[in-house]
């Protein structure tokens, strides 16, 4: 009776736990051999014990080797079958990696890390997106730090964030902290953006900012020969150092003097040379936070005359002429060229074209007779050119002789025999109200017109009055009575023919 009792709570126990896996299956394994150590020692229990260890040999081959109960008995056939998985496993993992190598494109190091604001305490760091995000995308960024004279970069924030702005606290006074940014994404991480020079941590009561006058924002002209004395104000607390660079090298002492106050900084050059032109650059810094100024400055001279002037054509009351561009344009752009003419009976010189921005142009409205010369200037920021290009040879505008032929027109026939181009119409008129007829001819020579009614031509009678204007003709018959009505004609007759029209009147 005893060693069927020990069995059943050992099933009882294996059946409570059959969610562990292959570590919980070999401690279910030694259980029963602890349990099977205090039992009593009959024989009867040893026999089981040898039946466990043949099992624990094919655990390792198949996972779900733990087959104590009758449930683990059903599964065991299960890995049995699958025990041909082996030869799939290979080919699986083969052809993931080959798909994940060219995937794998961390991102590049972010852009522009600097330091926004110092307190006593903590800073601020900004920066922007890397160029490259890689095609898995950005998880966001890692700030780690490292205090000067240290290797040990410790991570700041444990979890990635996307803010490209980020302050680090609880840091002590007196402190300087390097400090370095990485972008992090599923495929790596990018190279990290670190700060040149380390941040002391100390109060900044004012941000140090240049203010830049605003007529040294735009490029700074001055003459060769000229002074340049320039002062540009800034601010900061506690005092900020300031520094002057002309192409990212330290400034030509023996060309620039600078001066530096605590409020602004002084820019001095005594005689200014063409090669004092370029771009210089001005760095006002606190304790790694900083701003930047650019002076642009233009150093120029009048430009060189044109080159190869001369005339190309001469025809009636005009010159055409052709140059080239001086070869010196003075350190600035060419405006334009100014031409000059001479007339060599007076021998002054008048401008004919100002600010001409072509190489060419043609004179005109010369005067005949006489002998012209012909001179140009050109002209940049700073003014003409010292001396001007003079064309070879000299114009002579001579009389031209010219005869007037009139056009011949031809002569048009213009003869034409009447014709009405609006006839008479039939009308119907009251008694006693005086009515008009009308009709249209034309011909050439002028037709004479007649009227006639009811065939008989009506002469000089009060009662009717004929007129005609631009071939129209009109007839009015005034204040008609009953035997006024009939047929009316109009008879147009010249040289060449007659024509004529009628039309009926009735009186009621």
């Amino acid at each position: 009776a005893p060693p069927g009792k020990n069995p059943a709570p050992a099933a009882a126990k294996k059946k409570a736990a059959p969610a562990p896996k292959e570590g919980a299956a070999r401690k279910e394994e030694a259980a029963p051999k602890e349990e099977a150590a205090p039992a009593p020692v009959p024989a009867t229990e040893e026999p089981p014990a040898p039946e466990h260890p043949p099992e624990q040999p094919p655990a390792p081959t198949d996972e779900p080797a733990p087959i104590p109960t009758e449930a683990g008995a059903e599964a065991a056939p299960v890995p049995a079958e699958g025990s041909p998985a082996p030869p799939a496993e290979p080919p699986a993992p083969a052809p993931e990696p080959k798909l994940e190598k060219p995937k794998e494109e961390p991102p590049s190091c972010p852009l522009s890390l600097a330091v926004e604001e110092v307190s006593e305490n903590s800073f601020t760091l900004t920066w922007k997106a890397p160029e490259q995000m890689g095609r898995a995308g950005l998880d966001g960024y890692v700030v780690e730090i490292c205090k000067d004279g240290s290797s040990d970069w410790k991570a700041v924030n444990q979890e990635p964030f996307l803010s490209t702005r980020y302050t680090i606290p609880n840091l002590s006074s007196g402190d300087k902290i390097h400090a370095r940014v990485v972008a992090v994404s599923a495929s790596g991480t990018s190279v990290p953006a670190a700060l040149e020079q380390p941040v002391l941590i100390r109060e900044i009561l004012q941000l140090p900012k240049i203010r830049m006058p605003r007529h040294l924002r735009e490029t700074y002209i001055r003459r060769v020969g000229d002074a340049v004395n320039i002062m540009i104000p800034f601010q900061g607390k506690p005092q900020p150092e300031v520094s002057w660079t002309k192409g990212g090298q330290p400034l030509d002492t023996s060309r620039v003097n600078i001066r530096t106050t605590a409020r602004d900084t002084i820019f001095y050059i005594r005689q200014a040379q063409r090669a004092d032109s370029g771009k210089y650059e001005l760095t006002v810094q606190i304790n790694g936070a900083e701003d930047k100024a650019t002076l642009d400055i233009q150093v120029v001279e009048p430009p060189g005359p044109p080159q190869n002037l001369k005339m190309v054509d001469v025809w009636g009351f005009n010159v055409a002429l052709e140059w080239t561009p001086p070869v010196d344009n003075g350190n600035s752009e060419i405006k334009g060229y100014r031409v000059q003419k001479s007339d060599k009976k007076s021998g002054k010189w008048f401008t004919v074209l100002e600010r001409c921005t072509r190489t060419s142009c043609t004179i005109s409205d010369l005067i005949i007779g006489n002998t012209y010369s012909f001179r140009v200037f050109s002209e940049n920021i700073c003014g003409l050119s010292d001396s001007a290009a003079v064309a070879s040879g000299v114009a002579y505008i001579e009389k031209t002789k010219t005869t007037y032929q009139p056009e011949k027109i031809p002569q048009r026939d213009m003869m034409e025999p009447p014709k009405f181009t609006q006839p008479l119409t039939d009308r119907t008129t009251t008694r006693g109200y005086s009515t008009h007829l009308f009709c249209s001819v034309r011909g050439f020579p002028q037709p004479k017109i007649i009227w006639l009614k009811n065939q008989m031509e009506i002469r000089e009678d009060p009662k009717y009055i004929a007129l005609i204007d631009q071939g129209v003709c009109s007839l009015e018959i005034r204040k008609p009575g009953p035997f006024d009505g009939g047929v009316y004609t109009c008879k147009a007759v010249n040289p060449l023919g007659e024509a004529s029209v009628d039309c009926r009147l009735d009186v009621k």
